[in-house]
């Protein structure tokens, strides 16, 4: 069978290298597992960040979300048969889905809609799956919930974004507020039930404001997130009162990557009664440390912070990682 892959370490994608076809056994079902005839897949922010930081002797094959046709199962399988069409969004811990045909568990299938395209459908799972992990799981909604709570969507227009406001319009009883630069896509948000739309392209807080919006209860932020890191945990921090904003903080900044390779995480540590922070960088090399420090979002936000909470931001270095 035909499938893509690559082979070489985050190569730009315009280098003809980047991603190469490969000619591959087609591969047989194991005993809950469905081969799928690939009609369609998408193109997922993983999928680049997976390339860009995978280091592989062997051709590796990228690809969460398929759809297609149904052509063998396994010899346990109950749930399908061959000649289904269907769509998921595969496992990490398998060989991805740009082929020809696919492997996948039928457990984590489900019956393409007969309304949906291929390519439709081919867009939906993985962003879907996101949105509502991240509206019920991660932020702890309760569906049939949130009345007079408001749930602020930072980059509402995208994949994940524009699933999340369906879903919170749909499932929940939350103001919901999104964000978008553009008319049209600011239109667009509107026409999937956004009750407002703001541009993050401009400061949130006096556009929240002039909304009568003094606090946020959930967000979601999907994109420029160190722009408005601080912003949004002003706005969660109940009336701006300063140690609720410290804990913001240290709730909202999550693991982030500066360069592919190498930086590891970042984590905002408490660790004394004084409240002082603490940043714990685990780098493979002080050349990648001294790199991210001069990065301009990390300046910036270390300059915003001290003056929201009136004092220096302190910056530990405390170990370094073998490569």
């Amino acid at each position: 069978m035909k499938a893509i892959s690559f082979t070489q370490h985050a190569l730009p994608i315009d280098n003809p290298q980047a991603l190469i076809d490969i000619s591959l056994p087609r591969p047989t079902p194991g005993p809950r597992d469905l081969l799928v005839e690939v009609r369609a897949v998408s193109v997922n922010p993983v999928d680049t960040k997976v390339r860009a930081g995978t280091f592989t002797k062997e051709p590796k094959i990228l690809g969460w979300d398929a759809t297609g046709i149904v052509r063998e199962v396994g010899a346990e399988v109950t749930l399908f048969q061959p000649g289904d069409e269907v769509f998921y969004a595969g496992s990490i811990a398998r060989t991805g889905s740009y082929s020809e045909f696919h492997l996948v568990d039928e457990r984590i299938v489900g019956h393409k809609p007969h309304s949906l395209s291929a390519a439709d459908a081919a867009a939906l799972p993985l962003t879907s799956i996101t949105a509502w992990e991240l509206l019920f799981d991660r932020l702890g909604v309760v569906e049939g919930t949130g009345e007079g709570k408001c749930l602020l969507i930072t980059g509402a227009a995208g994949g994940v974004g524009s699933m999340l406001v369906q879903l919170a319009r749909k499932l929940t009883r939350l103001t919901v507020i999104g964000t978008a630069s553009r008319q049209e896509t600011a239109d667009w948000v509107r026409q999937l039930g956004a009750h407002h739309v703001i541009d993050h392209s401009q400061p949130l807080l006096a556009q929240l404001q002039a909304l009568g919006v003094p606090e946020i209860d959930y967000v979601a932020s999907l994109t420029h997130t160190e722009q408005h890191l601080v912003s949004i945990a002003v706005l969660k921090a109940k009336a701006g009162k300063e140690q609720a904003l410290k804990e913001e903080l240290l709730t909202l900044i999550e693991p982030t990557r500066a360069e592919p390779g190498n930086l590891d995480y970042v984590l905002f540590e408490q660790r004394d009664e004084q409240g002082t922070f603490y940043m714990r960088e685990a780098f493979r090399d002080q050349a990648a440390l001294d790199a991210h420090f001069s990065m301009p979002y990390f300046q910036r936000f270390a300059a915003t912070a001290d003056d929201l909470l009136q004092e220096p931001l302190q910056l530990i270095f405390l170990e370094q990682v073998s490569a």
